[in-house]
């Protein structure tokens, strides 16, 4: 059987200008997988979304891996659904990115009060009684999700491949390779670390989630390095 090896991206710059960049610490997590990876797997192909986080995320992983990837295949399905707008529709307000860091000041813990949020946001847009309010609905972003998989490993064409994505789209294609809910694939994304690795066997039609959420590179190398957000 080959394997789908599944990252999430690298951190991103969160409170910053662009926050679809990788921080150093990012980087970093990107270069260490890449060492980790070495000897351990020849990807075919490697894939991933449009965003900066993705692209940056696989040169990263390139230069610690220290051999030639092939060049990485991009696929808009793999990105991420657009949280800036999901977390403005739960609080408007926050569109004005001054009032959103004057408001989350206030918390003794800013980092945990917008992630509390983002939850309740994320909950709201996949309930299915606020559709009206998105571009993009949960359903939507499922399909979109689940439709990139099956091209790329019609792609692959039994191949390994490596895909540099997103906690979306990762928890999208667990939830469908062990028949979860909505609320239990919801919960899976709030724990998907950077650059964890997820794999999938595939072998014809079968496909099996083998692990899920693997960050012990990090751990191994330094454990400061495990961030969630």
């Amino acid at each position: 059987m080959a394997t789908i090896y599944l990252i999430r991206h690298g951190q991103a710059s969160f409170g910053k200008a662009n926050y679809d960049q990788l921080s150093p610490t990012g980087w970093e997590q990107g270069r260490v997988l890449g060492r980790w990876l070495t000897g351990k797997v020849r990807p075919q192909a490697v894939f991933g979304g449009d965003l900066e986080r993705h692209r940056e995320t696989v040169e990263a992983i390139a230069t610690g891996f220290g051999s030639q990837l092939p060049d990485m295949q991009v696929s808009a399905g793999f990105n991420e659904f657009d949280h800036t707008e999901v977390v403005n529709r739960l609080r408007p307000e926050w569109a004005d990115r001054a009032v959103m860091a004057r408001n989350l000041k206030a918390f003794p813990k800013p980092a945990r009060a917008f992630q509390e949020a983002f939850v309740q946001a994320v909950r709201r847009w996949a309930s299915g009684e606020h559709d009206q309010d998105y571009a993009e609905t949960w359903p939507q972003f499922q399909t979109r999700v689940l439709s990139a998989f099956a091209e790329m490993i019609d792609y692959a064409d039994g191949g390994d491949v490596l895909v540099a994505t997103s906690g979306g789209p990762i928890s999208v294609i667990c939830q469908q390779l062990l028949g979860l809910d909505d609320a239990r694939a919801l919960a899976l994304n709030e724990v998907i670390a950077n650059t964890s690795v997820s794999r999938v066997l595939y072998s014809g039609a079968r496909r099996s989630l083998a692990v899920f959420n693997n960050y012990s590179h990090l751990e191994a190398e330094e454990p400061g390095l495990v961030t969630f957000r």
